[in-house]
């Protein structure tokens, strides 16, 4: 049999593949460990001097913040392949930090604030815990929510858009419970990427996760402030 049609099998191929992935997927966890630090001094900066895109006119702060963070997307995408990479996504995240100071220090004005900040940090530590170990020892394959969950965050983005005109509650509690949900899938989406060798760039495979987690917090803290929020 002519030696081009047997399909062969590399043992030492397959282990350096999976060493890979292994690596990726520690570089892309110990960056987002990492990645925090600069969000919880973000957020402190702008707790401390009242930050806000959307203390004036509120279309043109969430337009200024979709331009900085698409901004923050094309950069991160141009130096992911060298150290430059993760400066930026560390300038990112501080970024995203200050945007997250508002709903922080509204949630700091209620008397039971820091509990329900540790409570928030605490689910989603729970989520991101639970949807990454199904990722990784589940044999499903997770790669086709991709598009649904996309549609899903184009969904949010025009609802939330909208909400600035209607200012309904019911809007944006319903927006923040889809939102958590979204984010939870797409972290069983994003984790096993890295897995499968699908991402094999732990800084975008940061970012993208971090994206995951960061809304899932702002959402659990939004729900958590509007439910069990005390002036007293």
């Amino acid at each position: 049999m002519d030696n081009h049609l047997q399909q062969t099998y590399s043992p030492t191929a397959g282990r350096e593949a999976l060493v890979v992935r292994n690596r990726v997927l520690r570089n892309t966890y110990w960056l987002l460990a990492i990645s925090m630090l600069p969000t919880v001094l973000g957020a402190w900066i702008g707790v401390q001097f009242n930050f806000s895109f959307f203390a004036g006119n509120s279309i043109f702060g969430f337009v200024a913040f979709l331009a900085i963070a698409f901004g923050f997307f094309y950069a991160i995408e141009k130096t992911k392949n060298s150290g430059l990479g993760v400066a930026v996504l560390l300038g990112f995240t501080f970024f995203m930090g200050l945007m997250l100071s508002r709903l922080i220090g509204h949630i700091l004005g209620y008397s039971n604030g820091a509990s329900l900040i540790m409570m928030a940090f605490g689910g989603t530590a729970a989520i991101f815990a639970g949807m990454a170990t199904i990722a990784t020892v589940s044999k499903r394959d997770f790669s086709g929510l991709g598009k649904w969950l996309f549609v899903g965050v184009l969904v949010l983005i025009v609802a939330a858009l909208a909400n600035i005109f209607l200012q309904m509650t019911a809007l944006y509690l319903v927006i923040s419970v889809m939102a958590i949900v979204i984010f939870s899938a797409y972290i069983l989406h994003d984790v096993q990427r890295v897995i499968n060798g699908g991402e094999t760039n732990y800084i975008s495979a940061t970012l993208a996760i971090y994206l995951d987690v960061y809304n899932i917090f702002s959402n659990l803290l939004a729900l958590l402030g509007f439910a069990g929020g005390s002036r007293d």
